[in-house]
């Protein structure tokens, strides 16, 4: 478990999750999900319905669209389907969420290096940014995985240090998920809420102890200039199943 740091310092770098912070990957993650349950007999569902599932990747969208838990007997199978599905036409329709370049080109300008720490497979994240070709690219993507264990744990976070040379303390962590909250705080990262995101479907945003809620990408430099509230507290997540597809 890491400490939390001296938040005084000043920040260094700016981490986003991938799906529903860094970019709008509902849309193409929706229609793999759609396209399976038309093969499997099923309704589809409407993109006001699946978006609030899709950080939680195929585990949220396959309890969404067939009500089944990773333990289900069913899941494996029907989750490499969907997967083999999202693949095959993975970038469509995503694209940086809007202000998102211009924020990280914006930190560039300032000497703040940026990053993506994800909990989607590495063969899935690199072929999407390929396709999205990240204009000013990232300094360290680090994938679900690449660490020994997935966020809520703060095994990634600490790998993107590592990877950018610095002190978690001067690294900001921004996610649309209350589990991204947990691992940046664990990891001793001040740490925000991705307000324009998809934000789950369990506690609101106000409740997951993140420093502050950006309400619009360009927002997180108001916060960055303002500095964290306080040092988050020390948090040893919960073991929890990978959560991004």
């Amino acid at each position: 478990m890491q400490r939390a740091g001296a938040l005084a310092q000043a920040p260094a770098a700016v981490l986003f999750d991938l799906d529903g912070t860094y970019a709008d990957t509902a849309a193409d993650m929706g229609a793999a999900l759609n396209a399976l349950l038309a093969r499997h007999g099923r309704s589809p569902l409407p993109a006001s319905e699946i978006r609030p599932h899709v950080s939680s990747g195929a585990r949220g969208l396959l309890g969404a669209g067939f009500g089944l838990a990773p333990d289900a007997p069913r899941y494996a199978e029907l989750r490499a389907e969907y997967l083999a599905l999202y693949a095959a036409d993975i970038c469509r329709h995503t694209r940086p969420f809007d202000g998102m370049e211009a924020l990280t080109a914006a930190l560039l300008a300032q000497g703040l290096c940026w990053g993506i720490v994800t909990n989607k497979p590495s063969w899935l994240t690199e072929p999407l940014l390929a396709a999205m070709a990240p204009a000013p690219p990232p300094a360290c993507v680090v994938s679900g995985d690449t660490a020994a264990r997935p966020k809520p744990h703060p095994d990634p976070l600490l790998h993107a240090c590592a990877l950018l040379d610095l002190e978690p303390a001067r690294c900001w962590y921004v996610g649309d998920d209350a589990r991204d909250i947990v691992a940046g705080r664990a990891a001793g990262m001040a740490t925000l809420a991705a307000g324009w995101g998809y934000l789950g479907t369990g506690a609101p945003p106000e409740d997951w102890g993140a420093d502050g809620i950006a309400a619009h990408p360009l927002a997180v430099l108001d916060w960055l200039r303002r500095g964290p509230r306080s040092a988050p507290a020390v948090v040893e997540p919960a073991p929890s199943p990978v959560g991004s597809a």
